[in-house]
């Protein structure tokens, strides 16, 4: 296991909320864009406290987007000031809480606070066990030549190179044999 199972969760989540932005997928398309589709995305990604799952609440959520994809264009040190300004902006507070099911972990805003500062400042919380770990090399773009999504690699060796947003590896490696193939290699 590279991170704490609470660390892992939260990284899963903001790497599925920054591929929902536009530019992360070859369509182009928005996976956010309507109450239902944040819905969706909770399902996979539950957040305790207040949900109020309206067009406002949407909005915050689409906003903070862009923040946490800014995590994937900085190194390490250069992650450390975005870092710290979501914690500040989210009034991060962390604190011990045991809840439904799971142990002991860190919740660093009140149950009460918005939604989407509850996901940056969960996000940031997680990316500054990234940093503190040294594991930032595990922070990572597709490397797929027709995509721009985002990942964390858990994988034990850090081999991972594509994103699980649209089935990049296996086609790259299609191909990748197509083009051995056409020059009589393959």
């Amino acid at each position: 296991m590279v991170f704490i199972r609470d660390t892992e969760l939260s990284l899963r989540a903001a790497v599925a909320l920054v591929n929902t932005l536009p530019e992360t997928n070859a369509e182009g398309v928005d996976g956010l864009v309507s109450p239902s589709d944040l819905d969706d995305y909770l399902r996979g990604f539950p957040y305790t406290g207040a949900i109020v799952r309206d067009e406002e609440e949407l909005a915050a959520v689409r906003r903070i987007r862009p923040r946490i994809r800014g995590l994937w264009e900085v190194d390490r040190v250069g992650a450390v000031p975005l870092v710290n300004a979501m914690l500040r902006d989210g009034h991060a507070l962390p604190q011990l809480v045991i809840h439904d099911g799971y142990d002991w972990h860190i919740h660093a805003t009140e149950a009460s606070a918005p939604l989407a500062t509850r996901m940056l400042v969960e996000a940031a919380m997680a990316f500054a066990e990234v940093i503190r770990t040294d594991q930032w090399d595990r922070v990572r773009r597709c490397a797929a030549d027709d995509c721009d999504g985002v990942y964390v690699d858990y994988s034990k060796n850090g081999s991972k190179r594509y994103c699980d947003t649209g089935n990049c590896g296996n086609r790259m490696n299609v191909n990748a044999y197509r083009r051995r193939k056409s020059a009589g290699t393959g």
